[in-house]
């Protein structure tokens, strides 16, 4: 099997090889992995671990590949520790990056939450991207919907959503242009890769929510 640590002398800076499925695909649609002192895989979300990455595509079906089939280890060509909850971990990782975005885009005045406020800024043309969690009412949110450029997420349980706004829970959420609405679709794509039952949480992501 061809090493699949980083190769930045044949791949482009914003690519990386998948250990899983040998595709070339951008970062931003990738996981990165080290491997600690101990021989532990540690999961190196924002990129900043020291040391030779190893990359996976950023969806649950890869990363099982990854672990089922060990490629960890064959790609690293030595024993690895890998934990057993290590896409839960991930999972819950990567919602709370999402959700950090989100806060901070509230805190920054470029986000809103609830029917009404989402409502006034979608009239005002204001959103870029519409926020709506997956377990709120259907019909309920089929009454608002992202402008003809804007985008959507609906990855987000309604109590994840009302933690970023620092509520019990929140269904809808409006956010308007800048650097952070990019960035919040690009984590939005990732935790939706992860979550294959129409963006349902985990149950462990679920526990942690309710121990709030």
């Amino acid at each position: 099997m061809t090493n699949a640590f980083e190769h930045k002398d044949t791949l482009q800076s914003n690519e990386r090889k998948c250990i899983a499925t040998g595709k070339i695909r951008d970062r931003d649609e990738m996981y990165r992995f080290i491997i600690g002192p101990d021989g532990q895989l540690l999961p190196d979300l924002a990129e900043k671990l020291p040391g030779r990455g190893l990359w996976v595509s950023a969806n649950q079906l890869s990363l099982k590949l990854a672990i089922e089939e060990n490629l960890f280890e064959k790609s690293a060509k030595k024993t690895l520790k890998v934990k057993d909850n290590l896409i839960s971990e991930i999972e819950c990782l990567q919602s709370k990056r999402l959700l950090d975005l989100i806060r901070l885009a509230r805190k920054a005045g470029q986000a809103v939450c609830g029917y009404e406020k989402v409502k006034e800024w979608l009239s005002k043309d204001k959103v870029l991207l519409l926020i709506q969690a997956h377990d709120g009412s259907g019909r309920g949110k089929s009454k608002l919907s992202p402008p003809d450029t804007g985008k959507f997420i609906g990855c987000l349980s309604s109590l994840e959503l009302g933690e970023a706004f620092g509520r019990q829970s929140a269904i809808h959420c409006a956010v308007t242009s800048g650097g952070l609405a990019k960035r919040i679709v690009q984590e939005a794509h990732r935790l939706k890769g992860l979550r294959q039952n129409f963006g349902e949480e985990s149950p462990e992501r679920k526990r942690q929510l309710n121990e709030r």
